[in-house]
């Protein structure tokens, strides 16, 4: 994929909440091959970490601002992706992600963040109607795909069409990274059959999952995961949100989960966890 250099085929999706800095720090420990940043705009203001070098997702509407940020954080990602697949309310209300749907605009988008990077450049997109319209745009500019095969009325619901994905692929030369519902059970088809994979939701609270499919020496301990929202200074509520995520599994975790919904600071999370 242009001059990406990856330990493996096997990516970290981007997610909103769950994608912070320490929790991609530990996906890239555990053997993920690339991580996702969740979306951001361009014309964002907050503090950005990227010591994991990840894949840096936008979203927007048009180009505003699109040069100026890329310039300031491109020597610091390892591609820039394009979001067209996010079918939230809040996508649906301002215009961004699949609800985006004005061929010219994106092609807009996509040509000035090629002039601004010698970096990949890749689009997310969905299952719709100008799924393949938007490919032959993204031939011009992109250096991959990434298909998530649900339409955005499904949502993250039932179950993805790989024929879709299979189609896509078939219609492009340019490499294809495959999303939806990827699991232990069938990444090494999917890697038969793409040529990266992303897992998303199956990963959540679970960096290890990446150790396990590479064969990566990791422990998980949400210890480390703490150590490192500290040091970023990741605000309490994301903490806690993902203590609730890394408790999944574990023994009397449902007692766990509401014992760490209540506490109300980061003294009284450490003394109920540790």
């Amino acid at each position: 994929m242009g001059n990406l250099n990856v330990k493996n085929r096997i990516f970290l999706a981007p997610m909103e909440e769950i994608n912070d800095i320490a929790f991609r720090i530990l996906c890239k420990k555990a053997g993920c091959g690339l991580t996702y940043t969740g979306m951001i705009n361009p014309l964002s203001k907050q503090k950005i970490y990227l010591i994991d070098k990840p894949a840096l997702q936008l979203f927007c509407t048009n180009t505003k601002g699109i040069k100026e940020f890329m310039k300031k954080y491109d020597k610091n990602v390892s591609l820039w992706d394009f979001n067209l697949g996010c079918s939230s309310k809040t996508a649906k209300k301002h215009g961004f992600g699949s609800f985006l749907k004005d061929l010219k605009i994106i092609e807009e988008i996509l040509k000035i963040m090629q002039r601004n990077t010698k970096k990949p450049i890749t689009i997310k997109l969905r299952k719709s109607d100008i799924a393949f319209d938007i490919l032959n745009i993204a031939e011009k500019y992109c250096d991959a795909i990434c298909i998530h095969p649900r339409t955005q009325a499904q949502g993250y619901s039932g179950e993805p069409d790989l024929k879709f994905a299979e189609e896509i692929k078939s219609k492009t030369k340019l490499p294809v990274i495959y999303s939806g519902n990827v699991n232990e059970k069938n990444y090494k088809q999917l890697l038969n059959k793409f040529d990266y994979i992303m897992i998303g939701r199956e990963a959540i609270g679970k960096p290890e999952l990446f150790a396990k499919l590479t064969g990566t020496k990791f422990e998980k301990s949400f210890t480390d995961y703490l150590k490192l929202a500290i040091k970023y200074k990741i605000f309490f509520r994301q903490i806690k949100f993902q203590a609730i995520n890394f408790t999944k599994g574990l023994k009397n975790s449902a007692k766990l989960r509401k014992d760490i919904s209540e506490v109300k600071n980061l003294e009284e999370l450490k003394l109920l966890i540790f």
